[in-house]
């Protein structure tokens, strides 16, 4: 309210300034041809008054109740009974001008003073210039809200989208490193001389787990480096019955990708892949070109294995979409015997 008050009060010296400038006009345009100035100045304050009542019924009460609500019937009916007004009180001001100043001899009276129509005109265009700046000013604001809106709406997108992220963060870590620990759980229970350099690799993948997967992006290095230790303890855990090739291209070492995007597809080929004719295979390719980084992982499955828990993948695959949409590939296919992964993150040139 106190607001609304100050604005009001700012708004006040504007029209003060704006009338002053109508009166002003009138007084000279009207004084042509006349030396009374004071009947001039009478007839002027007089035509002011009446194109003041009428421009703030028009622009305060008739445009925002019925025009711009669409209401136009009521509009114009409204319109007309303004038009009927002025042209009433038009003619009341010329004939106290023709009574009080010139004692009933009209012919005396300036020319442009006794024509009804100009007068009309006159006190028509102000009110119309008033009409369509406050319509102008309407449609201003209704852009400026329509952004502001906007706006709010795509932070509330963002948060909303950023939560989710973070939620399947949440999801695909603990469910990576309990895989992990069970592998090291069963060396341990077997005494094997691996398990020191197991620990020193799960340390490392700890470490990029909970501390350096908060961070927005990784280098793609750190990402293929983990990926290689994960592959150490799953080589571990399976021994001769698992059989893995890693083709991968050189690469600019400043490329970087969101962390744990490309391990949890390769952990997906171990935990869901399918031994066939006593050897898991998985294949790992990765190629950098200037557009895309493309990354494949095929392993030995049976048909709907990954169907059935497929749970982890959709999460995946809905964090992927959700950090590029349209602007990455990600496909998922699955034949009798094989499983394949394939994706493309585009790369980002910074200038």
């Amino acid at each position: 309210m106190k607001h609304h008050i100050n604005r009001t009060l700012k708004k006040i010296p504007l029209h003060l300034l704006f009338w002053l400038v109508v009166w002003f006009f009138f007084f000279v345009f009207f004084s042509v041809g006349s030396e009374n100035k004071n009947f001039i100045f009478w007839f002027s304050t007089i035509l002011s008054v009446i194109t003041i009542a009428a421009s703030y019924v028009v622009v305060y009460q008739l445009i925002p109740d019925f025009l711009l609500t669409k209401k136009y019937k009521s509009f114009v009916l409204y319109v007309f009974y303004a038009l009927v007004f002025i042209a009433c009180a038009v003619l009341m001001t010329v004939v106290f001008g023709f009574v009080f100043f010139y004692n009933l001899e009209f012919q005396k009276m300036p020319g442009l003073t006794k024509n009804s129509g100009v007068i009309i005109v006159c006190s028509l265009l102000i009110i119309a210039l008033a009409g369509g700046f406050k319509i102008l000013k309407h449609n201003y604001q209704s852009i400026e809200e329509k952004k502001a809106l906007e706006n709010r709406f795509l932070q509330t997108q963002l948060e909303l989208k950023e939560q989710e992220l973070r939620f399947l963060k949440m999801q695909i870590h603990p469910h990576f490193l309990f895989n992990t620990l069970n592998t090291l759980y069963g060396f341990a229970l077997k005494k094997s001389d691996q398990a020191p350099e197991m620990i020193l690799k799960l340390s490392s993948l700890l470490d990029y787990i909970l501390y350096q997967v908060e961070k927005p992006f990784v280098f793609l290095k750190d990402e293929i480096n983990h990926i290689e230790d994960y592959i150490m303890l799953e080589k571990s855990r399976f021994q001769d019955s698992v059989e893995i090739a890693i083709i991968k291209d050189n690469f600019d070492d400043a490329l970087q990708i969101p962390p744990m995007l490309l391990l949890p597809f390769v952990e997906n080929a171990f935990k869901h892949g399918s031994q066939i004719d006593g050897r898991l295979k998985v294949n790992i390719s990765l190629q950098v070109d200037d557009k895309f980084i493309c990354f494949n992982v095929e392993n030995s499955a049976k048909q709907k294995v990954h169907s059935k828990k497929g749970i982890g993948l959709q999460n995946i695959k809905k964090r992927f979409d959700m950090l590029y949409g349209e602007d990455g590939f990600l496909k998922i296919s699955e034949d009798e015997n094989l499983f394949t992964i394939d994706l493309k993150i585009p790369i980002k040139n910074e200038a």
